[in-house]
Protein backbone atom coordinates (compact mmCIF):
# COMPACT_ATOMS: atom_id res chain seq x y z
CA UNK A 1 0.00 0.00 0.00
CA UNK A 2 0.89 3.67 -0.56
CA UNK A 3 2.30 4.91 2.92
CA UNK A 4 -0.07 7.17 4.70
CA UNK A 5 0.17 10.98 4.74
CA UNK A 6 0.25 12.53 8.19
CA UNK A 7 -3.15 14.06 8.84
CA UNK A 8 -5.31 14.65 11.65
CA UNK A 9 -8.42 13.29 9.75
CA UNK A 10 -8.83 11.15 6.91
CA UNK A 11 -12.85 10.62 4.77
CA UNK A 12 -14.53 7.45 5.33
CA UNK A 13 -15.52 5.52 2.30
CA UNK A 14 -17.78 2.86 3.76
CA UNK A 15 -16.42 0.46 0.64
CA UNK A 16 -18.60 -2.95 0.10
CA UNK A 17 -16.59 -4.20 -2.96
CA UNK A 18 -18.54 -6.90 -4.53
CA UNK A 19 -16.40 -7.15 -8.06
CA UNK A 20 -13.24 -7.29 -6.39
CA UNK A 21 -15.04 -11.01 -4.74
CA UNK A 22 -15.02 -12.49 -7.82
CA UNK A 23 -12.26 -14.82 -9.33
CA UNK A 24 -9.05 -13.12 -10.47
CA UNK A 25 -9.59 -14.31 -13.80
CA UNK A 26 -12.29 -10.95 -14.22
CA UNK A 27 -9.37 -8.32 -13.08
CA UNK A 28 -5.68 -7.70 -12.30
CA UNK A 29 -4.83 -6.08 -8.75
CA UNK A 30 -2.95 -3.00 -8.86
CA UNK A 31 -2.59 0.11 -7.35
CA UNK A 32 -2.87 3.84 -9.04
CA UNK A 33 0.76 5.13 -9.74
CA UNK A 34 1.25 8.35 -7.51
CA UNK A 35 1.88 11.43 -9.26
CA UNK A 36 3.42 14.52 -8.29
CA UNK A 37 1.42 17.37 -6.81
CA UNK A 38 -2.27 16.96 -6.85
CA UNK A 39 -4.03 19.27 -6.54
CA UNK A 40 -8.22 18.80 -6.84
CA UNK A 41 -9.52 21.13 -9.17
CA UNK A 42 -13.20 20.63 -8.79
CA UNK A 43 -15.35 18.24 -6.07
CA UNK A 44 -19.11 17.50 -7.02
CA UNK A 45 -20.30 18.13 -3.72
CA UNK A 46 -23.79 16.59 -4.53
CA UNK A 47 -22.46 13.89 -5.68
CA UNK A 48 -20.01 13.45 -2.68
CA UNK A 49 -23.27 13.96 -0.60
CA UNK A 50 -25.15 11.37 -2.31
CA UNK A 51 -22.51 9.01 -1.81
CA UNK A 52 -22.61 9.74 1.79
CA UNK A 53 -18.82 11.15 1.96
CA UNK A 54 -17.64 14.08 3.87
CA UNK A 55 -17.70 17.15 1.28
CA UNK A 56 -15.09 19.14 4.08
CA UNK A 57 -12.76 16.56 4.66
CA UNK A 58 -12.75 15.24 0.90
CA UNK A 59 -11.93 19.17 -0.24
CA UNK A 60 -8.80 18.78 2.06
CA UNK A 61 -4.98 18.18 0.97
CA UNK A 62 -5.75 14.42 2.65
CA UNK A 63 -9.10 14.51 -0.19
CA UNK A 64 -7.05 15.33 -2.86
CA UNK A 65 -4.33 12.44 -1.96
CA UNK A 66 -7.05 10.14 -2.16
CA UNK A 67 -8.64 11.43 -5.04
CA UNK A 68 -5.75 11.31 -6.95
CA UNK A 69 -4.81 8.06 -6.22
CA UNK A 70 -1.34 8.48 -3.58
CA UNK A 71 -3.25 7.92 -0.69
CA UNK A 72 -5.58 4.33 -0.57
CA UNK A 73 -8.29 4.67 1.54
CA UNK A 74 -8.79 1.69 4.19
CA UNK A 75 -11.45 -0.48 2.57
CA UNK A 76 -10.63 0.14 -1.24
CA UNK A 77 -8.99 -3.11 -2.94
CA UNK A 78 -7.56 -1.16 -6.04
CA UNK A 79 -8.18 -3.50 -9.55
CA UNK A 80 -8.21 -3.25 -13.21
CA UNK A 81 -10.51 -4.70 -15.40
CA UNK A 82 -10.32 -7.17 -18.06
CA UNK A 83 -12.13 -6.93 -20.85
CA UNK A 84 -11.91 -6.89 -24.62
CA UNK A 85 -14.06 -5.17 -27.20
CA UNK A 86 -15.01 -4.41 -30.94
CA UNK A 87 -13.49 -1.36 -32.07
CA UNK A 88 -14.97 0.37 -35.39
CA UNK A 89 -16.15 -3.10 -36.09
CA UNK A 90 -12.66 -4.76 -35.53
CA UNK A 91 -12.04 -7.37 -32.28
CA UNK A 92 -9.25 -6.77 -29.76
CA UNK A 93 -8.81 -9.09 -27.53
CA UNK A 94 -7.32 -8.06 -24.43
CA UNK A 95 -8.55 -4.17 -23.75
CA UNK A 96 -8.76 -3.90 -19.84
CA UNK A 97 -8.41 -0.68 -18.01
CA UNK A 98 -5.55 0.30 -19.46
CA UNK A 99 -4.99 3.84 -17.34
CA UNK A 100 -8.20 3.46 -15.12
CA UNK A 101 -8.52 1.53 -11.74
CA UNK A 102 -11.68 0.84 -9.68
CA UNK A 103 -10.98 2.00 -6.00
CA UNK A 104 -14.29 0.11 -5.07
CA UNK A 105 -17.72 0.45 -4.32
CA UNK A 106 -20.11 2.37 -2.25
CA UNK A 107 -23.68 1.91 -1.36
CA UNK A 108 -25.30 5.90 -2.03
CA UNK A 109 -27.63 7.26 0.37
CA UNK A 110 -30.63 5.13 -2.06
CA UNK A 111 -29.39 2.04 -1.74
CA UNK A 112 -27.34 1.96 -4.79
CA UNK A 113 -24.43 0.43 -5.45
CA UNK A 114 -21.66 2.77 -7.33
CA UNK A 115 -18.07 2.18 -8.63
CA UNK A 116 -15.64 4.39 -7.32
CA UNK A 117 -12.81 5.15 -10.61
CA UNK A 118 -9.99 7.10 -10.97
CA UNK A 119 -9.54 7.54 -14.52
CA UNK A 120 -5.70 8.22 -15.85
CA UNK A 121 -4.12 7.20 -12.73
CA UNK A 122 -1.37 4.92 -14.23
CA UNK A 123 -0.06 1.96 -15.94
CA UNK A 124 -1.80 -1.14 -15.63
CA UNK A 125 -1.58 -4.90 -16.60
CA UNK A 126 -3.60 -3.58 -19.88
CA UNK A 127 -1.95 -0.89 -20.88
CA UNK A 128 -0.29 -1.58 -23.94
CA UNK A 129 2.08 0.98 -25.22
CA UNK A 130 -0.04 3.27 -23.22
CA UNK A 131 1.36 5.92 -20.36
CA UNK A 132 -1.68 5.17 -18.04
CA UNK A 133 -2.57 9.04 -17.70
CA UNK A 134 -4.99 11.85 -18.71
CA UNK A 135 -4.66 14.96 -19.62
CA UNK A 136 -6.66 17.86 -18.62
CA UNK A 137 -9.11 18.50 -21.59
CA UNK A 138 -10.97 14.88 -21.84
CA UNK A 139 -11.10 15.21 -17.92
CA UNK A 140 -13.07 18.46 -17.83
CA UNK A 141 -14.78 16.96 -21.51
CA UNK A 142 -15.87 14.21 -19.06
CA UNK A 143 -17.01 16.02 -16.44
CA UNK A 144 -19.30 18.73 -17.95
CA UNK A 145 -20.81 15.84 -20.50
CA UNK A 146 -21.40 13.73 -17.62
CA UNK A 147 -23.08 16.46 -15.41
CA UNK A 148 -24.94 18.04 -18.73
CA UNK A 149 -26.37 14.34 -19.05
CA UNK A 150 -27.91 14.28 -15.69
CA UNK A 151 -29.31 17.22 -16.12
CA UNK A 152 -30.95 15.87 -18.94
CA UNK A 153 -32.15 13.14 -17.15
CA UNK A 154 -30.26 10.45 -19.65
CA UNK A 155 -28.56 7.71 -17.89
CA UNK A 156 -24.76 8.12 -17.23
CA UNK A 157 -21.47 7.93 -14.97
CA UNK A 158 -20.86 11.68 -13.56
CA UNK A 159 -17.43 12.86 -12.12
CA UNK A 160 -17.21 13.34 -8.38
CA UNK A 161 -13.81 14.96 -8.78
CA UNK A 162 -10.86 16.25 -11.00
CA UNK A 163 -7.53 16.46 -10.10
CA UNK A 164 -4.55 18.02 -11.56
CA UNK A 165 -1.35 15.86 -11.34
CA UNK A 166 1.45 18.31 -11.14
CA UNK A 167 2.94 16.41 -14.13
CA UNK A 168 3.03 17.17 -17.84
CA UNK A 169 1.48 14.33 -20.68
CA UNK A 170 2.52 14.04 -24.01
CA UNK A 171 -0.39 13.34 -26.82
CA UNK A 172 -0.26 15.54 -29.86
CA UNK A 173 1.41 17.68 -27.41
CA UNK A 174 2.48 18.28 -24.24
CA UNK A 175 -0.53 18.74 -21.59
CA UNK A 176 -1.32 19.27 -17.83
CA UNK A 177 -2.25 15.64 -16.68
CA UNK A 178 -5.05 15.13 -14.51
CA UNK A 179 -7.37 12.66 -13.25
CA UNK A 180 -11.15 12.04 -13.14
CA UNK A 181 -12.72 10.36 -10.49
CA UNK A 182 -15.94 8.69 -11.67
CA UNK A 183 -18.90 6.82 -9.91
CA UNK A 184 -20.56 4.53 -12.15
CA UNK A 185 -23.63 1.93 -11.25
CA UNK A 186 -21.03 -0.24 -12.81
CA UNK A 187 -17.74 -1.19 -15.08
CA UNK A 188 -19.20 -3.87 -16.77
CA UNK A 189 -19.31 -3.94 -20.43
CA UNK A 190 -20.77 -5.71 -23.96
CA UNK A 191 -16.53 -6.20 -24.02
CA UNK A 192 -16.11 -7.44 -20.74
CA UNK A 193 -18.19 -10.61 -21.80
CA UNK A 194 -16.32 -10.71 -25.13
CA UNK A 195 -13.22 -11.28 -23.30
CA UNK A 196 -14.18 -14.61 -21.44
CA UNK A 197 -16.83 -15.56 -24.25
CA UNK A 198 -13.75 -15.38 -26.85
CA UNK A 199 -11.43 -17.37 -24.90
CA UNK A 200 -14.21 -20.27 -24.53
CA UNK A 201 -14.35 -19.72 -20.85
CA UNK A 202 -18.39 -20.67 -20.49
CA UNK A 203 -17.88 -21.21 -16.67
CA UNK A 204 -16.52 -17.25 -16.35
CA UNK A 205 -19.13 -16.23 -18.77
CA UNK A 206 -22.10 -18.18 -16.63
CA UNK A 207 -20.16 -16.40 -13.10
CA UNK A 208 -20.21 -12.78 -15.12
CA UNK A 209 -23.79 -13.45 -15.75
CA UNK A 210 -25.26 -14.51 -12.75
CA UNK A 211 -22.91 -11.16 -11.15
CA UNK A 212 -24.84 -8.39 -13.42
CA UNK A 213 -28.09 -10.21 -12.65
CA UNK A 214 -27.56 -9.69 -9.16
CA UNK A 215 -26.31 -6.31 -9.42
CA UNK A 216 -28.26 -4.58 -11.93
CA UNK A 217 -31.07 -6.71 -13.23
CA UNK A 218 -32.66 -8.53 -9.87
CA UNK A 219 -35.71 -9.60 -10.83
CA UNK A 220 -33.98 -11.89 -13.58
CA UNK A 221 -33.08 -14.08 -11.23
CA UNK A 222 -37.34 -15.33 -10.93
CA UNK A 223 -37.93 -15.51 -14.38
CA UNK A 224 -38.59 -18.59 -16.30
CA UNK A 225 -35.10 -18.48 -18.20
CA UNK A 226 -33.03 -15.61 -16.22
CA UNK A 227 -30.00 -15.11 -19.08
CA UNK A 228 -32.68 -14.79 -21.64
CA UNK A 229 -34.37 -12.14 -19.47
CA UNK A 230 -31.11 -10.68 -18.90
CA UNK A 231 -30.52 -10.13 -22.40
CA UNK A 232 -34.16 -8.76 -22.99
CA UNK A 233 -33.48 -6.26 -20.04
CA UNK A 234 -30.06 -4.89 -21.25
CA UNK A 235 -31.63 -4.59 -24.78
CA UNK A 236 -34.72 -2.58 -23.42
CA UNK A 237 -32.28 0.04 -21.42
CA UNK A 238 -29.66 0.06 -24.76
CA UNK A 239 -32.29 1.04 -26.81
CA UNK A 240 -33.96 3.48 -24.51
CA UNK A 241 -30.72 5.07 -23.51
CA UNK A 242 -29.62 5.40 -27.99
CA UNK A 243 -33.00 6.92 -28.00
CA UNK A 244 -32.42 9.75 -25.34
CA UNK A 245 -28.92 11.18 -26.82
CA UNK A 246 -30.67 11.42 -30.14
CA UNK A 247 -33.59 13.52 -28.80
CA UNK A 248 -31.23 16.04 -27.96
CA UNK A 249 -28.72 15.62 -30.82
CA UNK A 250 -26.04 13.78 -28.71
CA UNK A 251 -23.59 11.85 -30.86
CA UNK A 252 -21.63 9.37 -28.84
CA UNK A 253 -18.61 9.38 -31.07
CA UNK A 254 -17.59 5.68 -30.07
CA UNK A 255 -19.71 3.48 -29.35
CA UNK A 256 -17.57 0.30 -29.51
CA UNK A 257 -18.56 -2.76 -27.36
CA UNK A 258 -15.74 -1.76 -24.75
CA UNK A 259 -17.86 1.65 -24.39
CA UNK A 260 -21.59 0.21 -24.24
CA UNK A 261 -22.22 -0.20 -20.33
CA UNK A 262 -23.96 -3.16 -19.27
CA UNK A 263 -26.30 -1.30 -16.67
CA UNK A 264 -27.33 1.13 -19.24
CA UNK A 265 -25.32 4.15 -18.95
CA UNK A 266 -23.78 6.46 -21.01
CA UNK A 267 -19.90 5.89 -20.51
CA UNK A 268 -16.54 6.72 -21.66
CA UNK A 269 -17.00 10.40 -23.06
CA UNK A 270 -14.31 10.09 -25.40
CA UNK A 271 -15.12 12.03 -28.61
CA UNK A 272 -18.42 13.05 -27.98
CA UNK A 273 -20.77 16.19 -29.16
CA UNK A 274 -24.16 17.94 -29.29
CA UNK A 275 -25.17 18.81 -32.77
CA UNK A 276 -25.36 22.41 -33.09
CA UNK A 277 -26.83 22.87 -37.11
CA UNK A 278 -29.02 19.71 -37.34
CA UNK A 279 -27.14 17.07 -39.78
CA UNK A 280 -28.28 13.80 -39.12
CA UNK A 281 -24.86 12.23 -40.80
CA UNK A 282 -22.78 14.97 -38.33
CA UNK A 283 -19.53 12.82 -37.56
CA UNK A 284 -17.56 14.72 -34.50
CA UNK A 285 -14.70 11.93 -33.23
CA UNK A 286 -11.42 12.40 -35.26
CA UNK A 287 -11.19 8.91 -35.99
CA UNK A 288 -14.57 8.09 -36.86
CA UNK A 289 -13.54 8.65 -40.71
CA UNK A 290 -16.39 6.72 -42.06
CA UNK A 291 -18.97 8.00 -40.19
CA UNK A 292 -19.74 4.19 -38.77
CA UNK A 293 -20.94 6.38 -35.13
CA UNK A 294 -22.90 9.14 -36.65
CA UNK A 295 -25.91 10.58 -35.52
CA UNK A 296 -28.40 8.27 -37.58
CA UNK A 297 -25.72 5.35 -36.88
CA UNK A 298 -26.49 4.86 -33.55
CA UNK A 299 -29.38 3.04 -33.51
CA UNK A 300 -28.16 0.25 -35.60
CA UNK A 301 -24.75 0.34 -34.10
CA UNK A 302 -26.52 -0.14 -30.64
CA UNK A 303 -28.06 -3.24 -32.43
CA UNK A 304 -24.87 -4.50 -33.32
CA UNK A 305 -23.41 -4.35 -29.99
CA UNK A 306 -26.37 -6.07 -28.43
CA UNK A 307 -25.87 -8.77 -31.24
CA UNK A 308 -22.02 -9.07 -30.30
CA UNK A 309 -23.39 -9.51 -26.36
CA UNK A 310 -25.93 -11.98 -27.50
CA UNK A 311 -23.23 -14.36 -29.03
CA UNK A 312 -21.23 -14.41 -25.51
CA UNK A 313 -24.64 -15.70 -23.72
CA UNK A 314 -25.32 -18.49 -26.72
CA UNK A 315 -24.12 -20.84 -24.23
CA UNK A 316 -26.36 -19.57 -21.39
CA UNK A 317 -30.00 -19.29 -23.90
CA UNK A 318 -30.50 -23.16 -24.69
CA UNK A 319 -29.92 -26.41 -24.30
CA UNK A 320 -29.13 -27.38 -28.34
CA UNK A 321 -27.25 -24.19 -30.23
CA UNK A 322 -30.62 -24.13 -32.50
CA UNK A 323 -32.54 -23.67 -29.57
CA UNK A 324 -30.03 -20.79 -28.39
CA UNK A 325 -30.41 -19.28 -31.39
CA UNK A 326 -33.90 -18.83 -31.32
CA UNK A 327 -33.92 -17.00 -27.81
CA UNK A 328 -31.15 -14.84 -28.43
CA UNK A 329 -33.17 -13.53 -31.97
CA UNK A 330 -36.23 -13.29 -30.32
CA UNK A 331 -34.59 -11.52 -27.55
CA UNK A 332 -33.05 -9.33 -30.12
CA UNK A 333 -35.82 -8.56 -31.96
CA UNK A 334 -37.36 -6.68 -28.98
CA UNK A 335 -34.70 -3.89 -29.67
CA UNK A 336 -36.44 -2.07 -32.97
CA UNK A 337 -39.76 -1.47 -31.09
CA UNK A 338 -38.08 -0.40 -27.67
CA UNK A 339 -35.95 2.07 -29.86
CA UNK A 340 -39.21 3.45 -32.26
CA UNK A 341 -41.27 3.29 -28.90
CA UNK A 342 -38.79 5.78 -27.08
CA UNK A 343 -37.74 7.65 -30.07
CA UNK A 344 -41.38 8.36 -31.34
CA UNK A 345 -42.62 8.97 -28.11
CA UNK A 346 -40.11 11.72 -27.49
CA UNK A 347 -40.63 13.39 -30.74
CA UNK A 348 -44.52 13.48 -30.31
CA UNK A 349 -43.40 15.31 -26.76
CA UNK A 350 -40.96 17.57 -28.33
CA UNK A 351 -43.57 19.10 -31.08
CA UNK A 352 -46.46 18.92 -28.28
CA UNK A 353 -48.59 16.46 -28.88
CA UNK A 354 -50.09 14.76 -25.78
CA UNK A 355 -51.51 11.84 -27.89
CA UNK A 356 -50.09 10.00 -30.39
CA UNK A 357 -52.39 9.69 -33.57
CA UNK A 358 -52.13 8.29 -37.36
CA UNK A 359 -49.65 10.76 -39.31
CA UNK A 360 -47.94 12.04 -35.61
CA UNK A 361 -44.35 10.25 -36.70
CA UNK A 362 -44.69 11.82 -40.07
CA UNK A 363 -44.91 15.44 -38.30
CA UNK A 364 -42.15 15.28 -36.78
CA UNK A 365 -39.93 13.42 -39.47
CA UNK A 366 -40.81 15.97 -41.07
CA UNK A 367 -39.63 19.22 -39.06
CA UNK A 368 -36.10 16.85 -38.45
CA UNK A 369 -35.85 16.88 -42.63
CA UNK A 370 -36.72 20.94 -42.68
CA UNK A 371 -34.22 21.16 -40.33
CA UNK A 372 -31.63 19.23 -42.01
CA UNK A 373 -32.10 20.75 -45.08
CA UNK A 374 -32.05 24.63 -44.16
CA UNK A 375 -29.31 24.58 -41.56
CA UNK A 376 -31.37 25.01 -38.44
CA UNK A 377 -29.97 24.88 -34.95
CA UNK A 378 -31.51 21.12 -33.51
CA UNK A 379 -31.51 22.60 -29.74
CA UNK A 380 -32.44 25.98 -30.44
CA UNK A 381 -35.45 25.15 -32.95
CA UNK A 382 -37.45 22.41 -30.62
CA UNK A 383 -36.97 25.05 -27.08
CA UNK A 384 -38.07 28.05 -29.75
CA UNK A 385 -41.36 25.81 -30.55
CA UNK A 386 -42.42 25.65 -27.31
CA UNK A 387 -43.16 29.66 -26.60
CA UNK A 388 -45.26 29.68 -29.92
CA UNK A 389 -48.85 29.92 -30.13
CA UNK A 390 -51.37 26.77 -31.34
CA UNK A 391 -53.15 29.30 -33.50
CA UNK A 392 -51.44 32.61 -33.93
CA UNK A 393 -48.17 32.93 -36.10
CA UNK A 394 -47.09 36.48 -35.31
CA UNK A 395 -44.72 35.47 -32.99
CA UNK A 396 -42.89 32.53 -34.76
CA UNK A 397 -40.19 34.92 -35.83
CA UNK A 398 -37.08 33.77 -33.51
CA UNK A 399 -37.81 30.22 -34.79
CA UNK A 400 -38.48 31.22 -38.37
CA UNK A 401 -34.59 32.87 -38.16
CA UNK A 402 -33.02 29.25 -37.72
CA UNK A 403 -33.86 28.01 -40.76
CA UNK A 404 -31.80 29.61 -44.24
CA UNK A 405 -35.20 29.82 -45.92
CA UNK A 406 -37.89 30.90 -43.33
CA UNK A 407 -41.08 29.65 -45.67
CA UNK A 408 -39.71 26.11 -45.29
CA UNK A 409 -40.66 26.59 -41.34
CA UNK A 410 -43.66 28.35 -42.25
CA UNK A 411 -45.56 25.63 -44.44
CA UNK A 412 -44.55 22.89 -41.47
CA UNK A 413 -45.84 25.14 -38.77
CA UNK A 414 -49.44 25.31 -40.75
CA UNK A 415 -49.66 21.53 -40.31
CA UNK A 416 -48.38 21.60 -37.08
CA UNK A 417 -50.97 23.79 -35.75
CA UNK A 418 -53.80 21.91 -37.55
CA UNK A 419 -52.64 18.89 -35.75
CA UNK A 420 -52.57 21.13 -32.63
CA UNK A 421 -56.61 21.84 -32.78
CA UNK A 422 -57.05 18.20 -32.53
CA UNK A 423 -56.33 17.67 -28.87
CA UNK A 424 -57.57 19.65 -25.95
CA UNK A 425 -54.76 20.14 -24.00
CA UNK A 426 -54.81 23.70 -23.01
CA UNK A 427 -52.00 25.51 -24.28
CA UNK A 428 -50.43 26.83 -21.45
CA UNK A 429 -49.95 22.74 -19.99
CA UNK A 430 -48.84 22.12 -23.61
CA UNK A 431 -45.91 24.68 -23.19
CA UNK A 432 -44.73 23.55 -19.67
CA UNK A 433 -44.74 19.81 -21.14
CA UNK A 434 -42.29 20.71 -24.03
CA UNK A 435 -40.16 23.06 -21.98
CA UNK A 436 -39.87 19.89 -19.86
CA UNK A 437 -38.48 17.91 -22.75
CA UNK A 438 -36.66 20.59 -24.52
CA UNK A 439 -33.63 21.84 -23.35
CA UNK A 440 -32.91 25.18 -23.39
CA UNK A 441 -29.03 24.87 -23.03
CA UNK A 442 -26.70 21.75 -24.33
CA UNK A 443 -22.84 21.67 -23.52
CA UNK A 444 -22.55 23.28 -27.25
CA UNK A 445 -18.91 22.30 -28.57
CA UNK A 446 -17.66 25.49 -28.41
CA UNK A 447 -18.14 26.36 -25.03
CA UNK A 448 -16.72 23.13 -24.10
CA UNK A 449 -13.34 23.77 -25.87
CA UNK A 450 -13.47 27.52 -24.49
CA UNK A 451 -13.56 25.99 -21.25
CA UNK A 452 -10.84 23.67 -21.88
CA UNK A 453 -8.33 26.06 -23.40
CA UNK A 454 -9.56 28.35 -20.62
CA UNK A 455 -8.27 25.60 -17.56
CA UNK A 456 -5.42 23.96 -20.07
CA UNK A 457 -3.66 27.51 -21.06
CA UNK A 458 -4.53 29.74 -18.23
CA UNK A 459 -5.61 27.56 -15.56
CA UNK A 460 -8.84 29.61 -15.70
CA UNK A 461 -11.76 27.67 -14.49
CA UNK A 462 -14.40 30.25 -14.65
CA UNK A 463 -14.85 29.32 -17.94
CA UNK A 464 -16.13 26.22 -16.90
CA UNK A 465 -18.14 26.51 -13.88
CA UNK A 466 -20.32 29.07 -16.13
CA UNK A 467 -20.96 26.06 -18.05
CA UNK A 468 -21.73 23.90 -15.84
CA UNK A 469 -24.33 26.15 -14.29
CA UNK A 470 -26.57 26.31 -17.19
CA UNK A 471 -25.96 22.36 -18.62
CA UNK A 472 -26.40 21.00 -15.02
CA UNK A 473 -29.98 22.45 -14.84
CA UNK A 474 -30.57 22.35 -18.65
CA UNK A 475 -34.39 23.07 -18.59
CA UNK A 476 -34.44 26.66 -16.86
CA UNK A 477 -34.18 29.78 -18.87
CA UNK A 478 -30.36 30.93 -16.48
CA UNK A 479 -31.45 34.93 -17.93
CA UNK A 480 -28.26 35.94 -16.93
CA UNK A 481 -26.37 33.63 -19.43
CA UNK A 482 -28.34 33.41 -22.46
CA UNK A 483 -25.03 33.57 -24.87
CA UNK A 484 -25.20 30.07 -23.98
CA UNK A 485 -27.59 29.23 -26.16
CA UNK A 486 -25.94 30.86 -29.33
CA UNK A 487 -24.75 28.68 -32.00
CA UNK A 488 -21.28 28.99 -32.44
CA UNK A 489 -19.96 31.83 -35.23
CA UNK A 490 -18.57 30.24 -38.01
CA UNK A 491 -14.67 30.76 -36.38
CA UNK A 492 -15.95 29.08 -33.42
CA UNK A 493 -17.28 25.79 -34.95
CA UNK A 494 -15.82 22.89 -33.67
CA UNK A 495 -15.46 20.46 -36.29
CA UNK A 496 -13.41 17.67 -34.59
CA UNK A 497 -13.37 15.89 -30.83
CA UNK A 498 -10.53 13.63 -29.51
CA UNK A 499 -10.44 10.55 -27.32
CA UNK A 500 -7.55 12.00 -25.36
CA UNK A 501 -5.65 8.24 -24.87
Amino acid sequence: MNQALSQPVTPRFAFDNSYARLPEVFYARVEPTPVAQPTLLRLNHSLASQLGLDVELLATETGAQILAGNLIPPGAEPLAMAYAGHQYGQFVPSLGDGRAILLGELIDRDGVRRDLHLKGSGRTPFSRMGDGRAVLGPVLREYVLGEAMQGLGIPTTRALAMVATGEEVYRERIEPGAILVRVAAGHTRVGTFEYFARRGDREAVRHLADYVIDRHYPACRDADRPYRALLEQVVQRQADLIARWMLVGFIHGVMNTDNTAISGETIDYGPCAFIDAFDPKAVYSSIDRFGRYAWDQQPNIGLWNLTQLANCLLPLLGDTEEAAQKSARAALDTYGGAFEQAYYGGLRAKIGLADARAGDDDLALDLLGRMAQQQADFTNTFRGLCALSADDPSADQPVRELFDNPSAFDDWAQQWRERLAAQTQPEAERQAAMRAVNPAYIPRNHRVQEAIDAAAEQGDLAALDRLLEVVSTPFDEHPDHLEYRRPPQPHEVVERTFCGT
